[in-house]
């Protein structure tokens, strides 16, 4: 199956200016197109835990599991550059799936100018396994990192929240374009993407920062999924409580200095909607004003692995 589905992908996969040699040998050879930093992201996504190969199209999985590492650039303010994919196939229709899985994958890569450079292919009477390791160029400003946030920051997110298992967890935009953009532009002290839920993931980049982050309730931008979520079970979470804990929204949580954000909120330099949710604090922990301007602690929900 190996070799027959290497001279596949020798025919499908588009040239790409970055890759000097590509597949069929031991490794691949790069030109990082004179990035003095590279950052380096891997994501692993797995039959039973992210999706239910019985139930999806391939193309869908393939196309999920290269837009979450994509996201990981994002989220650095790092151009993407190349990707190796490694496939842990089930036995059965093993080449169909792979075949789909790449050709979920591509358009993605032709969409942000990144080489498919190669990767590893095996096949077991195990579920389907799909690892994509993405290299991106780090930008003249340097990697965007959590740790950067200041008491008086403002929290900025990205899109709407919640509600991602109506699809849009297959189907999200990685905010490639929107991270570079508002890097070039702005002064960001921190980021990262919203992989696991926003309360969640906002207390990460908080801690990292050591600080506090308080959230206000009323400008978390809720998604029609979140609200149709709500709906259909009323004795569920809300539709608020699916926007701070769902995840998988791959979204951008910001910190930026208060005049930035007001800059950035008058000049609205990207399509995609940007939200001020509240402000970094020296208070360490998660937190929500209650009456008089009183801190409340805000519990951290979310997806936590393992």
């Amino acid at each position: 199956m190996e070799l027959e589905f290497i001279d596949w992908l020798r025919e499908r996969l588009p040239p790409h200016r970055l890759l000097r040699l590509g597949i069929g040998d031991d490794a691949a050879v790069l030109d990082l197109a004179g990035s003095p930093q590279c950052a380096i992201t891997v994501d692993t996504l797995t039959d039973g835990v992210d999706f239910v190969l019985a139930q999806v199209d391939p193309r869908i999985v393939g196309r999920k599991a290269l837009a979450a590492n994509l996201s990981d650039l994002a989220a650095m303010a790092a151009r993407p550059l190349a990707a190796v994919v490694s496939l842990v196939l089930p036995k059965e229709n093993a080449f169909s799936i792979a075949q789909g899985l790449y050709e979920g994958m591509i358009p993605l890569a032709e969409k942000y100018d990144l080489a498919l450079a190669g990767g590893d292919t095996n096949a077991w009477d195990g579920p389907l396994a799909v690892t994509v390791t993405l290299l991106g160029a780090v930008g003249p400003r340097g990697p965007l990192r959590r740790g950067g946030a200041r008491p008086g920051d403002k929290i900025l997110v990205t899109g709407s929240l919640g509600g991602s298992i109506l699809q849009r967890h297959f189907t999200f935009e990685p905010r490639v374009a929107e991270a570079m953009t508002l890097s070039e532009r702005y002064d960001l002290h921190a980021g990262m993407d919203i992989s696991d839920g926003l309360s969640l993931d906002l207390s990460r980049l908080a801690k990292e920062s050591g600080c506090g982050a308080v959230v206000d309730l009323s400008a978390v931008p809720i998604s029609e999924d979140a609200e149709t979520l709500a709906r259909r079970s009323p004795d569920g979470p809300s539709a608020l409580e699916h926007a701070l804990g769902d995840g998988e929204d791959f979204e951008l949580i910001l910190a930026v200095a208060p005049q930035e954000a007001e800059r950035m909120m008058a000049e609205r330099p990207i399509e995609t909607p940007l939200t001020v949710i509240g402000e970094f604090v020296a208070d360490k922990g998660l937190w929500t004003k209650g009456e008089n301007d009183s801190l409340r602690p805000l519990e951290p929900r979310g997806w936590r692995h393992g």
